[in-house]
């Protein structure tokens, strides 16, 4: 679904009431500085809705203990719990086998695993990782320091003034050295939605891996890696209405059995002597030491929060509701929007002529709007735009015209201010 479609595109918002979704957030239905909370800070973390806070609570209360390793009753109900989660990712990514879905800490702690299991074996001086302009830092660092240290060049493919990725120039990088691509699907910064099958289809015909960071993607598109023929991808639970400090890693099994471990420790080994270790099978390889069990519970709960919902009329919805936004910050003489790809999802990056952006979010949460002001941890994105940084609110299923109303009040105050 596209921010430009047309009301009469849209499959008809039938399926999904947001205001029955929006009663299973607690922190929503609170004020701040006297005004009604309107959460729009989305892309940095989502809220979690009752369902998850409670099964969180109830593993902890009830069954909570350490995995794989105890033979009483609470192990193996946490094990049984944590193993669950894992065939319930499997299911809502479309993974082939279990085996490819390794738990870490985040969207940075899967792309800082390939870094060093996949690219650190394979490269050598002179050969190239391809990212693009709109990487986050997450998805542009590991990969700088890989390169640095075993000689390999990062390169560049660049994005037009709407914020789209020039796919014809990515696909003019591709050359016998490349050893990697490494894209976002989703800007967190810009909202563009990338080309990946087209990118990956380049990709795969020069016989080049692919990993995409989906970190933005996965709380507003249905991702099917199967699908896509992706090699690996990479998310948070935190950005999808789980809790914070667990991620997933998908990877095609044939590549992860090939890369050494990540981290040595406990669950990754099935034999330790002195003298050799031998390493336990996927996943377990690249999971070392004590899990966050909890946390992947937590995620467990949040896609089956996710999975109850109608997708196609949730993202009809978001569709809409970016639609209203757009229109009504584009009225406001002096706001201009950073990011106007045809294919987007829900980010508005904006900017107010003679107001810094952290200016704006100050006087925002004043009046009970939640943004979020700064580079977005997308340096290389503000200075494509010559810009330092931008204001921007980000949607979930669960916002609704209210919040882009009170935005829209919020950002005129903001004028009137300094004026």
């Amino acid at each position: 679904m596209t921010a430009s479609a047309t009301a009469a595109e849209r499959p008809t918002v039938t399926a999904f009431d947001p205001e029955a979704v929006r009663r299973d957030f607690p922190a929503l239905h609170q004020e701040i500085h006297g005004h009604p909370l309107a959460f729009l800070d989305n892309a940095a973390s989502s809220q979690r809705p009752r369902q998850v806070i409670e099964e969180i609570a109830r593993f902890d209360s009830n069954d909570y203990a350490n995995i794989h390793r105890g033979v009483h009753e609470l192990s193996q109900r946490a094990t049984a719990a944590y193993e669950g989660a894992r065939d319930k990712v499997v299911r809502f990514i479309n993974a082939n086998d279990r085996k490819e879905i390794i738990f870490t800490r985040g969207t940075t702690d899967s792309i800082n695993l390939v870094a060093s299991s996949f690219a650190r074996p394979v490269l050598n001086l002179g050969d190239e990782i391809i990212v693009t302009t709109m990487e986050h830092h997450s998805n542009i660092v590991p990969w700088q320091m890989i390169c640095r240290e075993r000689g390999a060049v990062i390169r560049v493919a660049p994005i037009n003034d709407r914020g789209e990725l020039e796919i014809e120039e990515f696909e003019k990088l591709l050359n016998p050295r490349t050893k990697l691509v490494a894209m976002v699907h989703v800007s967190n910064a810009l909202g563009t939605i990338n080309p990946v099958k087209r990118a990956i289809d380049a990709a795969h015909a020069k016989g080049v891996p692919v990993l995409l960071d989906g970190a933005q993607a996965i709380p507003h598109l249905r991702v099917d890696v199967q699908d896509l023929d992706v090699d690996f991808y990479a998310f948070s639970a935190h950005k999808m209405f789980g809790p914070t400090g667990v991620g997933v890693l998908y990877g095609k099994q044939a590549l992860l059995e090939s890369m050494p471990p990540y981290q040595g420790g406990g669950d990754m080994i099935s034999v330790v002597t002195f003298e050799k270790t031998f390493y336990n099978g996927l996943p377990a390889k690249f999971e070392a030491g004590t899990p966050n069990i909890t946390g992947v519970v937590g995620l467990g709960a949040a896609i089956d929060y996710l999975e109850q919902l109608d997708w196609g009329a949730v993202t009809a919805y978001e569709a809409d509701l970016l639609d209203y936004g757009t229109e009504l910050l584009e009225k406001i003489p002096g706001v201009k929007i950073i990011g106007t790809a045809e294919e987007k999802a829900s980010v508005l990056s904006f900017l107010i002529d003679g107001i810094h952006p952290h200016d704006v979010g100050t006087i925002l949460d004043r009046n009970g709007v939640a943004v979020r002001a700064g580079h977005h941890c997308a340096q290389p994105v503000m200075q494509r735009f010559s810009i330092p940084a931008t204001t921007r609110a980000s949607l979930a299923f669960y916002n609704n015209r209210d919040d882009i109303d009170a935005l829209d009040r919020a950002i005129r105050n903001t004028i009137e201010v300094f004026s």
